[in-house]
């Protein structure tokens, strides 16, 4: 039987698929995927060899390699000849996912410009604030958007293309279909792989949000990770299922149910289908009947979400009556997923096999993964990372910890950013002689593991003990009523912190505190049982990224204590 170490290194030998070797990444020796594209705007134009074959499906409209590819190359065009956009510059995309979206994001790169990814939730102010951090110099904004920026179109002197927008257009602002230049060439541009191409702002729910800058090295690093880690897994799913002459998905289709703007949905779901062939299901807005309703009309194959959308399927009354057979995995990230929603996933999706990845912005998405058996076997660890990356755990003083010691987890790796937009402090505090210092506590097993305890701001320390919320939260999801759960930490003046937790109830169930802590009694020692408890049934708040806010929660908390 083949096992992970052999896996990998039949995958990455010399003349291998993912052959990796020793390069120079800005001055420092760094493993790389040898068959990395050099630049995304390589990427994107591997797909000209697709023509007509189809791409993407958003609501009733249905667009092919060749369509989008024309949009590409008509918006480029309009970049560097209608506003005079040149390498380096600046181009904002603030809008909901459109198919627009993806043509005006590949059109920026593909001209060396960098792709701003603006949060389509931002109001006014927050808009302006990425606007200026950035230095942008054209948006790209649908309807909405447009009417959030026209108090500071001219302040910003930045130049607004309008997508999709509904009647007559303010002044000075441009319609996107009246400047895409259907039909000319993508322009001739020179593009080096460690040339700026991203700006993501990161999901931070204090202060303002860093601009997290990748190369275009490091995206697309990224992206041959995540097909090398598939890879390793398929071998090793393969021997185990005993699924040897079982053939894969002949038409690969993922459905896009999270925002382009954040890592996962570009990254790995949006810009990994033009390294799988994959083609792209597009939500208008996530709701769980209508997820079910496409998974059944257009086969999906892969379902990637942050774990409270796999939840809401499951939970979703239209459950049992829709076709749900064509999925082979059901997964995501952006928070832990609890051990009983891997089980759920299991007995639910009887043909899909459960995921989960532990990556960030600043990571481009990649990192540990698990998947199938494994995440069957060890249900609370993130998995193991891509060959390409290392992982370690430190203490405080930055020193190196053993297998199963809890320190800082830290990456290395060509998928980095190479740091935060105009913000060389911060930068410096995150990476560290080229580690990356994710901010997370965990630990790594002598299997190479790695298990996220928490995030060490979100750590509650009790009278001296550590108390991890992911433990806490994963014993309250296994209750019967609870439906969300978040744990996190409340002053006080003796212990300096008290547990407290927010739950939403699943509908028609109701949950006693009383009867809620001697259910965890017997799964949690008595100090980590959370004091104060919120019981409702309205959602949590969250942010873009699917991330439950739980500054916000604490605040509410501390109100009532």
């Amino acid at each position: 039987m083949v096992n992970w170490d052999e896996a990998v290194t039949e995958l990455t030998a010399p003349g291998a698929p993912f052959e990796l070797t020793e390069q120079i990444v800005v001055g420092t020796p760094t493993k790389v995927f040898a068959a990395t594209p050099n630049s995304l705007r390589e990427l994107f134009g591997t797909a000209r060899m697709r023509g007509d074959e189809p791409y993407l499906v958003y609501e009733d409209e249905t667009w092919t390699y060749a369509d989008l590819l024309a949009q590409i190359d008509g918006f480029a065009h309009a970049l560097v000849h209608t506003y005079g956009v040149q390498p380096g510059d600046r181009v904002a995309i603030a809008m909901r996912n459109y198919p627009e979206w993806i043509a005006a994001f590949a059109a920026a790169v593909s001209v060396g410009a960098i792709a701003v990814a603006l949060n389509a939730w931002w109001v006014t102010d927050e808009l302006d604030y990425g606007l200026t951090d950035s230095g942008s110099c054209v948006v790209v904004a649908d309807h909405e958007r447009v009417e959030r920026l026209l108090p500071i179109a001219a302040k910003r002197q930045v130049q607004i293309v309008a997508v999709r927008y509904k009647g007559d257009l303010p002044d000075g602002i441009d319609r996107y279909e009246d400047v895409c230049a259907l039909g000319e060439p993508m322009p001739e541009v020179v593009i080096e792989p460690d040339d700026d191409a991203t700006i993501l702002y990161t999901s931070g729910t204090t202060g303002f949000p860093k601009g997290a800058v990748s190369t275009h090295r490091a995206v697309l690093s990224a992206l041959v990770g995540f097909a090398c880690r598939a890879a390793i897994g398929g071998m090793l799913e393969t021997q185990t299922s005993g699924d040897e002459g079982e053939e894969p998905a002949t038409d690969p289709a993922l459905i896009l149910c999270v925002p382009l703007f954040h890592v996962t949905g570009l990254v790995p779901v949006m810009m990994g289908t033009f390294i799988s062939g994959a083609r792209l299901i597009i939500m208008h807005r996530w709701n769980p009947e209508r997820a079910l309703e496409l998974i059944e009309r257009e086969g999906i194959t892969q379902f990637v979400g942050v774990p409270t959308m796999s939840w809401e399927l499951l939970e979703s009354p239209d459950f049992g009556t829709r076709d749900t057979s064509s999925l082979v995995s059901v997964g995501g990230g952006g928070a832990p997923a609890p051990p009983e929603l891997v089980r759920k996933i299991v007995s639910g999706f009887p043909g899909a096999r459960p995921g989960i990845g532990y990556g960030m912005t600043e990571t481009n998405g990649l990192g540990p993964q698990n998947s199938g058996d494994n995440y069957l076997a060890k249900p609370t660890s993130a998995g193991r990372a891509a060959p390409s990356m290392d992982v370690c755990v430190i203490d405080d003083a930055g020193n190196l910890l053993g297998p199963n010691d809890r320190g800082e987890i830290c990456f290395r790796g060509p998928n980095l950013i190479r740091g935060y937009w105009n913000k060389p402090d911060a930068t410096a505090e995150t990476i560290v002689k080229g580690w990356l210092r994710s901010g997370d506590i965990g630990w790594i097993d002598e299997e190479g593991f790695v298990f996220v305890a928490d995030r060490a701001k979100d750590m509650v320390l009790r009278a001296g003990e550590n108390i991890y919320c992911a433990e806490v939260e994963a014993a309250i999801y296994e209750h019967p009523a609870v439906y969300e759960a978040a744990v996190f930490g409340v002053p006080h003046e003796r212990l300096g912190e008290e547990v407290a937790a927010a739950i939403m109830t699943k509908p028609g169930y109701s949950i006693e505190l009383e009867e809620l802590r001697s259910f965890l009694a017997g799964r949690l020692a008595k100090f980590k049982i959370p004091q104060h408890v919120t019981v409702s049934t309205d959602r949590l708040p969250r942010n873009a990224s699917g991330k439950i806010l739980k500054r916000e929660l604490q605040n509410q908390t501390l109100d009532r204590i």
